[in-house]
């Protein structure tokens, strides 16, 4: 099979196909032959050599697949085998074939094409376990995403907006922030030429009750202004710093909830639990149209550089996926 492999850390021209084996599924994993991958900002965070696999994981970047399952491994759900699965994997995405978890795999919802269906995975689980898991977001509470147009934000306007809540982003143009809009936000905001701060404060007097950021930085204090009392933040990236500041004194009088986390070292059995409620309570909306993955481009598995160079360029809303057989 061809597989992309990161030659050293560095640029997009690192990522370099190469022939290899076809993987064999261990204890309760599925082999899947891969119709598309998903290129995600930890992939370019590990080709970088910031962001190495957890222990056991394969060394080959992405992090989720969709695709038909063609073998099973020992103790593996014999229910998978022939069945259009979408998976969330640990290492192993840019491939023609990859190993995945039993657990892990999801039906390709109904209104979901196969490829497009690579889209779902890394987002749907990181808004669900940080929005609604960990963020406890309720009906009627108001959500801000940092990053609307990116494939977490997509992901996050269309499920908040579907459990109730009112959804305010950021981006970083007009053209991104007109598409947030179309896809239900009730505000966003061009960072670039607007205090969000500010716009925000004057829509919401009574503050932000979720935030999701993958900014950090000076973010951190914005978000803390914006908190309602009770108000939960949720970190879960840190583009522009790791070090910050804060008055403590908001903090204390607003009661606010600090958390974050990530999602790629966590159990198979962590991950499965998300996998879920995914499927008892986001699937149906799935598969009934009502969300659905924001695709903005695809590119042969070969071209894997290109993709990487157009999600750091940032021009991108939604996801970008990789094609092995174009």
């Amino acid at each position: 099979m061809i597989e992309i492999q990161i030659k050293e850390p560095g640029g997009p021209e690192v990522l370099v196909p190469i022939e290899a084996s076809i993987p064999e599924p261990g204890e309760e994993q599925v082999l899947i032959e891969v119709e598309a991958s998903g290129v995600n900002r930890p992939d370019v965070m590990q080709r970088k050599g910031l962001y190495p696999p957890p222990p056991g994981a394969s060394s080959i970047p992405g992090l989720e697949v969709s695709g038909m399952v063609r073998k099973l491994g020992k103790g593996a759900n014999p229910d998978l085998l022939g069945k259009s699965v979408c998976a969330l994997v640990s290492g192993g995405g840019y491939a023609e074939w990859c190993v995945a978890e039993d657990k892990l795999c999801l039906p390709v919802p109904g209104s979901i094409s196969i490829p497009d269906a690579a889209g779902i995975p890394e987002t749907f689980f990181t808004v669900w376990t940080n929005v609604f898991q960990r963020g406890r977001l309720q009906e009627g509470e108001t959500l801000l995403v940092h990053g609307g147009s990116s494939g977490i934000g997509t992901t996050a306007i269309q499920l908040a907006k579907q459990f109730g809540a009112t959804v305010y982003v950021t981006a970083g143009t007009n053209e991104k922030c007109e598409y947030c809009l179309k896809l239900g936000a009730d505000g966003a905001f061009n960072y670039r030429e607007t205090d969000f701060v500010e716009e925000i404060r004057q829509k919401e007097k009574n503050g932000i009750d979720v935030v999701l950021d993958m900014v950090g930085g000076d973010y951190f204090q914005k978000n803390i202004q914006l908190m309602a009392t009770e108000g939960r933040l949720v970190q879960i990236a840190i583009q522009q710093g790791y070090r910050t500041e804060l008055d403590l004194r908001n903090l204390l009088m607003k009661r606010i909830y600090l958390t974050g986390s990530t999602l790629r070292p966590r159990t198979v059995n962590q991950k499965a639990e998300i996998a879920l409620e995914l499927e008892q309570k986001v699937w149906p909306l799935l598969g009934s149209g009502k969300i659905k993955p924001v695709i903005h481009s695809t590119f042969p598995l070969s071209q894997a550089s290109d993709a990487h160079q157009l999600m750091e360029e940032g021009s991108h809303i939604g996801k970008i996926l990789l094609i092995p057989k174009t």
